[in-house]
């Protein structure tokens, strides 16, 4: 009997057949927070997204990826439906709408804001879901 070969999430895997997906240090501004300040300005949000990509046939043909240029978009694409309170909310959109595609077998996203504590680099979430 073959063993199925284990997912090491968001790493490339030959055994698992495998490709690592990247978005690094996206930053865009969001409408995000509990605080009434918060909902109305909007303020810098970084967005990193590992994602664990069952691969493709190996030609040469865009639609035969999962497109970090199409990923972005979707990022950009729920960030303007508006307002959100918390940053574990925008993580799961994230996460949820790369898993849409079924070339996606796991995603780690991270949500972070560098403007809140004048003392951190940055703070925020980081989830990881699969199918």
């Amino acid at each position: 009997m073959t063993k199925k070969p284990v997912i090491s999430h968001h790493v490339a895997s030959a055994a698992a057949r495998l490709r690592h997906v990247f978005v690094r240090d996206l930053e865009l501004m969001a409408l995000i927070g509990i605080y009434d300040h918060e909902k109305v300005k909007p303020q810098r949000v970084t967005v990193n997204i590992d994602l664990s990509v069952k691969e493709g046939s190996g030609d040469d043909d865009i639609s035969h990826v999962v497109s970090y240029e199409i990923v972005v978009k979707k990022v950009e694409a729920i960030i303007a439906e508006g307002h959100v309170n918390l940053v574990e909310t925008l993580c799961e959109k994230i996460a949820q709408a790369c898993l849409r595609d079924k070339r996606v077998v796991a995603a780690r996203v991270r949500v972070e804001k560098p403007d809140i504590i004048p003392n951190a680099r940055s703070v925020g979430v980081e989830i990881e879901r699969s199918r």
